[in-house]
């Protein structure tokens, strides 16, 4: 069987890498988290973002970008993999916080860096109003992310959104598969994890079966 490459994309504080670890489960696939708080730049970054985004978006591309190519190797020998990011997100978050002088560099290495890697065979886009974004942060407690002010959650998601549009009509041959998050909880509620698996599976092979 083909091995598939599921990404799970959304605002912070949606669930994605909740979500993401279901699917491991559910299937077997691989899990591939996202590196965020090694990040030395994100304290600093949340107190001054004009001033630290640049360095802070460098490490996550990097890295980001590490992560993808040991991928890679992983989906050439036929294992399935799902992640709890899409290297895109990238270029959401730059274009918000990086300077005018500093977007085009970091786009161009962007381009560079992201030529030859995996493109997912489905993305999972979760979407939640700035309410249910800003109190799932609350609840979670990350001590960084509670400086996260409610203007840059609403600029956030409606980026987002924007983008998921844009990438649905540049690419056209990758499914996404939009779940609404705020009536669901499915890190608490069964019935919602339950509810969420089956439009899921709607997407994947018959005959995924597990691979652990």
């Amino acid at each position: 069987m083909k091995s598939i490459f599921i990404t799970v994309e959304g605002p912070i504080g949606v669930g994605k890498t909740s979500l993401s670890k279901a699917i491991s489960k559910q299937w077997g696939l691989e899990l591939l988290e996202e590196i965020v708080y090694e990040n030395p730049f994100l304290d600093k970054f949340y107190e001054n973002i004009s001033e630290w985004s640049f360095q802070t978006e460098m490490f996550f591309l990097c890295n980001r970008y590490k992560q993808l190519q040991d991928i890679a190797k992983r989906l050439h020998n036929g294992y399935s993999v799902v992640a709890d990011y899409n290297i895109f997100k990238n270029t959401i978050f730059a274009k918000r916080t990086l300077s005018e002088d500093n977007l085009p560099k970091y786009q161009q290495i962007y381009g560079i860096l992201t030529s030859d890697i995996p493109q997912a065979n489905l993305v999972i886009y979760l979407k939640a109003s700035v309410e249910t974004a800003m109190q799932r942060i609350a609840l979670r407690g990350r001590g960084m992310e509670q400086m996260i002010e409610r203007s840059y959650m609403e600029n956030l998601i409606s980026d987002y959104e924007e983008f998921m549009h844009q990438f649905q009509l540049m690419h056209p041959t990758i499914p996404v598969l939009t779940i609404e998050c705020d009536q669901l909880d499915y890190v608490h509620q069964p019935e919602d994890l339950d509810y969420v698996i089956k439009r899921v599976a709607q997407f994947l092979p018959n005959n995924l079966t597990k691979q652990r």
